[in-house]
């Protein structure tokens, strides 16, 4: 046999080397887990994995917290900085979940979304609002891109959180979460005095009065032990933190309102959140409002931490029956 013969029978290295180089482009992929095509709430088709690991959010309260809720710790969070702090007024993550830990990374302030940043997160899922819509194709060159609709009349409550749960596999998270929600109701339920038809008002102030909208762990939990919204024409609410929160109410109207129950929070853009501070932020917009406005006279005033219990989560609706337990107790 030739020389040239018993190279030729010899194994080849190139052959294992070629599997090795292949297996380790391939293997971020095969991390990633299998895939599944779903529909967004923009009507958009995405191929999403079937359990995300590396999950950024383009608003921490309305979509990052309810993930938290569920035990899935986002990567990133559009408006916070680098390390994780946070870029405005609240660290809704610490008010809300009571964390203290490492936070979701930043990829810029709000305004100016650095691409460079969010890819070094090298997310598997991005997961924004349907007012994201006009970045979805720039955010879909990074990672796939889902849309969740956050606006009134389309998801209620805490419904988010449940929307949520389905879309990255934490159902069985969220029947825990629900189960103690519902242990809790009925615990507090036994405190409410009234029947089915007792009326509540939220209101939320700023340099304004304003009427809360109907996504938020707090409108759940009033809801749910038997308030039914108080009927103001002409007058319609938003959705969870943000602009689109809550609408004007003129103090004439709420001069005029006689709720069963009326809930007051102050802005969750202020430092200072407790009841008497709402009542001072109350005297400079509606003078004398402790005098002609009847629930306030008939002690029938519940005052709330609106960055406890206004995202859509779980852990916001649990805060409100907390305060609604104590405010029964007291009177």
């Amino acid at each position: 046999m030739t020389e040239w013969e018993t190279q030729a029978l010899r194994p080849s290295k190139l052959v294992p080397l070629a599997a090795v180089l292949l297996a380790l482009l391939a293997a971020p992929f095969a991390a990633r887990g299998a895939d599944r095509q779903v529909t967004d709430d923009t009507g958009r088709v995405v191929e999403i994995p079937v359990e995300p690991k590396r999950v950024v959010v383009m608003h921490e309260p309305l979509l990052g917290l309810p993930l938290i809720d569920l035990g899935l710790e986002p990567v990133g969070s559009y408006g916070r900085a680098d390390d994780g702090s946070p870029l405005s007024a609240v660290d809704f993550i610490d008010t809300v979940m009571g964390q203290s830990g490492a936070k979701p990374k930043g990829f810029g302030p709000f305004g100016r979304i650095d691409l460079e940043r969010l890819r070094a997160l090298d997310p598997d899922l991005i997961i924004g609002t349907e007012r994201d819509v006009d970045k979805a194709e720039q955010l879909s060159t990074i990672a796939p891109t889902y849309l969740q609709t956050v606006s009134t009349g389309r998801v209620h409550g805490f419904g988010v959180e449940k929307d949520l749960a389905d879309l990255v596999g934490r159902q069985d998270a969220y029947a825990e979460r629900l189960k103690t929600y519902e242990t809790r109701l009925a615990e507090v339920a036994k405190r409410v005095p009234g029947g089915a038809d007792k009326i509540y008002l939220a209101i939320i102030t700023n340099d304004q009065l304003n009427l809360v909208g109907d996504m938020s762990g707090a409108i759940q939990a009033i809801e749910d032990l038997g308030f039914r919204r108080a009927d103001l024409s002409g007058t319609e609410a938003g959705a969870g933190p943000g602009t689109l929160f809550s609408v004007p109410l003129s103090p004439e109207t709420l001069g005029m309102a006689d709720p069963d129950l009326l809930v007051v929070m102050n802005s969750y853009a202020v430092a200072d959140r407790s009841p008497q501070a709402t009542q001072a932020r109350l005297d400079t917009i509606m003078p004398g409002w402790r005098s002609f406005l009847k629930p306030a006279r008939e002690g029938r005033v519940l005052y709330l931490d609106s960055a406890k219990v206004a995202t859509p989560t779980i852990a916001s609706a649990l805060h409100t029956l907390d305060a609604i337990e104590a405010f029964e107790k007291g009177r």
